[in-house]
């Protein structure tokens, strides 16, 4: 048994015997009253997310995982195989399970996937991804002058992302995770 002052975020909780895992959270201490930790949980089965206020008084079950550096392979329509570099295991896990992730991967892409004795629970992107621009529409003189100063641009592994206008085809650009959201154009 922990306290709720001890989370952070991607720490996996034992509620009522389901797993869930940390996404966000908050420390709050009213002037009134007594300190209390805001969550946002997601459920590693279901991936029904819930928001949950933990007191600093009550107790809260770690769950003890492992988080494994792994390689995204393929996929074959629903099941999405990842592969570890050192050991060469592979672990699939299904569309279901993953789904916020899906529009993120490519192949090659490094991930984090959380295990919990020997399952694959979820998986971690990084915050940031490289991707390159496989179309996007060419800018068009004078489209900064009413305002529109960003396009949409379809990815080499098929995300779609708003770029700004200067952005062309073959382009490498970096896109954050967490908001769908362009970063930066990548210099070479």
């Amino acid at each position: 048994m922990a306290s709720p002052n001890e989370i952070k975020k991607g720490t996996v909780l034992n509620r009522n015997g389901e797993l869930w895992i940390v996404v966000e959270f908050q420390r709050v201490s009213p002037g009134k009253g007594s300190s209390f930790v805001r969550t946002r949980l997601k459920n590693l089965k279901t991936g029904k997310v819930k928001e949950e206020n933990l007191k600093a008084s009550e107790s809260v079950d770690f769950e003890n995982v492992l988080y494994k550096k792994m390689q995204y392979l393929f996929n074959d329509g629903n099941l999405y195989t990842f592969m570890d570099n050192a050991s060469y295991e592979q672990v699939s896990m299904a569309k279901g399970e993953i789904e916020d992730a899906v529009p993120y991967l490519k192949e090659g892409l490094d991930v984090t996937i959380v295990m919990h004795e020997g399952v694959a629970l979820t998986v971690d992107l990084p915050q940031k991804i490289q991707y390159t621009v496989s179309y996007t529409e060419p800018a068009v003189k004078g489209d900064t002058a009413s305002g529109n100063v960003s396009k949409d641009a379809k990815m080499d592994n098929g995300l779609m992302v708003r770029v700004p206008v200067f952005i062309n085809e073959g382009e490498e650009i970096v896109v954050n995770t967490e908001t769908s959201a362009y970063v930066e154009r990548v210099s070479k």
